[in-house]
């Protein structure tokens, strides 16, 4: 199969089951009633948004495993390998990279199911505790650093200038913390229409880009599957919202970042890639240690950072146009890494 035949296959399929799902599924979770609490500790005029559906995160769930299921169908019906095409890397451990990621992509994202069902149907607005979710996603991320070191082999990654650098400590100790920080950034993203979608998706295309850059073809067609289904469910989530896609669908986008990092072997790529990310993860931090420090007072208006421009006067479709913005220079200072970089 032709490799633009794939990646054209892969966007439009995610794109369309995403959006076509749209019209079985938010009526039906209206008519469950699940629908999304705004709390009290958020901007006042969100309360407007109370009751809008939540769990949509399913609809670019199903659109894009649907989608790259079809494709690598269709490929091996024709007689390709997506997975090994344009490399001499082992093909078992391509395999690994790539479906040890989705799979705990889908993990954080059930998770984040359990979360959303408290919420919803058992009404406690903050779901699960913050120590049974730490526990949670530290058991997924450690299961998913061991898949990779076990079955793939992989303890290292590429540096931009030096090449494949292997370390234990650092593909351990950091592979949890940036997995962990990572996936919760992702989810902070979470909290104005249109934003965690618009985001991720333009970071689907910089993980495309440099995916084929560092000639893993099947991760490349990954992220295009990803990006279509993110389209998609945009015509829904975009302001006004119909739909929300809750704790299930920012866990999963959360985890996909990092399969997409690692099927690379370049998880520093997030820093650059992921830019939108580390300023929402950083301004909560900061802003936590910034009261304790300074007798409660705030360095922000509120956090995360895109609350703090809320509350400064942007409208939401200008968050999600800057910080839009601002993933695509930061998706290409790491193509232009990803290129210049490069060890002969």
């Amino acid at each position: 199969m032709h490799i633009w035949a794939a990646v054209v296959m892969s966007i439009v399929i995610g794109f369309f089951v995403s959006f076509l799902l749209g019209f079985a599924l938010i009526p039906w979770l209206h008519k469950l009633k699940f629908g999304q609490t705004i709390l009290d500790i958020g901007p006042s005029w969100h309360k407007k948004k109370q009751g809008t559906p939540t769990m949509g995160g399913f609809l670019f769930i199903i659109g894009f495993i649907v989608s790259f299921a079809a494709v690598l169908i269709t490929d091996k019906i024709l007689g390709g390998d997506l997975i090994t095409f344009g490399t001499d890397r082992p093909r078992d451990v391509l395999c690994v990279k790539i479906f040890a990621g989705i799979l705990m992509a889908c993990g954080f994202g059930f998770i984040g199911f359990i979360d959303d069902y408290i919420k919803v149907v058992k009404k406690r607005n903050l779901g699960l505790t913050e120590m049974q979710k730490t526990v949670l996603e530290l058991l997924v991320a450690l299961t998913y650093l061991f898949t990779l070191y076990k079955f793939a082999g992989v303890n290292y990654m590429f540096v931009p200038y030096i090449g494949a650098w292997a370390n234990a400590g650092v593909f351990w100790v950091l592979g949890v913390a940036a997995i962990y920080c990572t996936v919760n950034a992702v989810n902070f993203l979470d909290g104005v229409d249109g934003l965690c979608a618009s985001v991720t998706s333009l970071v689907c295309v910089s993980f495309a880009v440099c995916a084929v850059l560092r000639q893993f073809t099947g991760m490349g067609v990954m992220a295009c599957a990803l990006f279509g289904s993110l389209a998609g469910y945009l015509i829904w989530n975009w302001n006004p919202s119909k739909v929300m896609m809750g704790d299930v669908g920012s866990l999963f986008l959360g985890g996909m970042v990092i399969a997409m990092a690692y099927a690379i072997d370049a998880p520093w790529a997030i820093l650059l890639i992921g830019i939108i990310y580390v300023a929402e993860f950083g301004s909560d931090i900061l802003q936590i240690a910034y009261i304790k420090t300074h007798n409660g007072k705030k360095l922000f208006k509120m956090a995360p950072i895109h609350h703090h421009y809320e509350m400064s006067g942007w409208s939401e479709k200008k968050i999600c146009t800057v910080f839009s913005l601002i993933t695509v220079l930061g998706g290409a200072a790491a193509v232009a890494l990803m290129i210049f970089g490069r060890v002969k």
